[in-house]
């Protein structure tokens, strides 16, 4: 039986199966709709909000908080930012640990497959960031980044655009409708 993406049934299990693998992986702080792959490794003190989707093989370090509809795409890896490699004449594996930071994604951003984001870093509300880039800086809201090491190639919305979004955000006005899976065709 194939349900609707955007009916009533459909939600329930979506959020239901959410809810036992959140459960499974100790995860405490996140909204009941958010929606954590099995084969992800995502630390226990996660914060996400509603309908965040953590794609399958992700690795998510301590330390990170994720902002409602963020999409992470397979493979995404927040980590780092946990060795000191300037103590000399010391190995960097007996050196120690500096001071974690925390890493922040806003809302609403979309992180592509096999994205790696060095911890510490914030990435504004809106951001849509390239498969295959290496954060390694804060990126501001509402921009597009992609490379090794990422950069800026452009705005996703004009400032006008940027109010209407947050706004329609702020009031909840869409339609929750999840992705279908659309047939390839020569």
């Amino acid at each position: 039986m194939k349900l609707n993406r955007s009916g009533r049934l459909y939600q329930a299990a979506r959020q239901a199966r959410g809810v036992l693998v959140a459960r499974s992986k100790s995860l405490r702080d996140i909204a009941p709709t958010a929606s954590v792959h099995h084969s992800s490794r995502v630390s226990p003190d996660l914060v996400a909000g509603d309908y965040v989707y953590i794609g399958p093989d992700c690795t998510i370090a301590p330390g990170v908080s994720i902002g409602s509809y963020t999409l992470l795409a397979p493979r995404v890896a927040i980590i780092g930012d946990d060795h000191s490699v300037n103590v000399v004449g010391t190995p960097i594996q007996f050196t120690g640990r500096p001071p974690q930071q925390r890493t922040r994604i806003g809302r609403d951003a979309w992180i592509g497959y096999g994205v790696v984001i060095v911890r510490g870093v914030t990435i504004g509300n809106g951001v849509v960031i390239g498969a295959g880039a290496v954060v390694t800086r804060d990126v501001p809201p509402y921009q597009i980044w992609a490379g090794i090491p990422a950069r800026h190639l452009r705005d996703r919305f004009t400032p006008d655009e940027q109010v209407r979004h947050e706004s329609s955000l702020d009031a909840q006005d869409f339609t929750v409708t999840f992705a279908h899976t659309q047939a390839i065709h020569d």
